[in-house]
């Protein structure tokens, strides 16, 4: 396995579109000359949309001081990834990660930022990977917080979503399927130029990004990553109406 960073963790993404000027960005690189927006956290599942939105906050000037990964400790949810995999990603980023169980994600949330800068962190903005859902919840959150909402993927084109992330470097894998829609041989399967093909000829109503709980994925590697995630064995799981693929070992490797 894997060795753990250093740090703690949380959950959720979202931006505001009216901070991100669609023009400015090239999804091929981070643009180094756009400096000094401030200094953000990061909702963090391991899944693919809060990393884009990561790498695009980046991309825009920001700076990530945290990557935040929130678990529900009443049930377990069809996004949920081994605390292990989402450290050697924080490890592999080379990102800061707070991991913590919530009865209330909002206020594990606002209590997670409360003490960091309580501990002297400057926090100015939050970086949320959402597409179309929980705007309201992250509009309060932020709003209490005197944070600045960041939404890079907010309702943008889910197959745009798709063909950006794969353009720009990133590499993820199907982590967990809803049974009733996707068989367990989805599992593990990578996000790559014939997935959106694919998908549509298994299924034409299933969003390509699995906005409707479809799928949830892990990112393996990027261009943010200084190292990549090799899974090495794991175990396909029905739980709950859901495949999952339960990853026992995996190592972490140089680029």
């Amino acid at each position: 396995m894997s060795t753990n960073p250093t740090s703690i963790k949380n959950d959720e993404s979202e931006i505001d579109e009216s901070e991100i000027d669609e023009s400015e960005i090239d999804e091929s690189k981070i643009d180094e000359s756009k400096i000094d927006k401030g200094r953000v956290v990061v909702s963090w599942t391991g899944g693919k949309d809060g990393c884009f939105a990561c790498y695009r906050a980046i991309s825009k000037g920001f700076e990530v001081s945290h990557l935040l990964n929130f678990r529900e400790i009443q049930r377990r949810g069809s996004h949920d990834i081994s605390p292990d995999l989402v450290y050697a990603q924080a490890e592999a980023l080379g990102i800061p990660l707070i991991h913590k169980d919530f009865v209330s994600y909002e206020q594990e949330f606002k209590k997670v930022v409360r003490n960091l800068r309580d501990s002297g962190e400057k926090i100015d903005g939050a970086v949320f990977g959402h597409i179309d859902t929980h705007k309201n919840l992250v509009d309060r959150i932020c709003g209490e917080l005197g944070l600045e909402l960041i939404m890079p993927l907010w309702q943008r084109n889910s197959e745009q979503i798709i063909n950006d992330l794969i353009d720009s470097g990133f590499e993820a894998i199907l982590l967990s399927v809803k049974a009733d829609l996707l068989g367990k041989e989805w599992l593990g399967r990578k996000i790559n130029e014939n997935f959106i093909r694919d998908l549509k000829n298994h299924n034409p109503s299933i969003d390509p990004c699995g906005e409707n709980g479809e799928f949830h994925t892990f990112v393996t590697d990027g261009p943010l990553f200084k190292n990549k995630i090799k899974v090495m064995e794991s175990e396909m799981v029905l739980r709950g109406g859901y495949w999952f693929l339960e990853i026992s070992k995996f190592n972490v490797e140089k680029k």
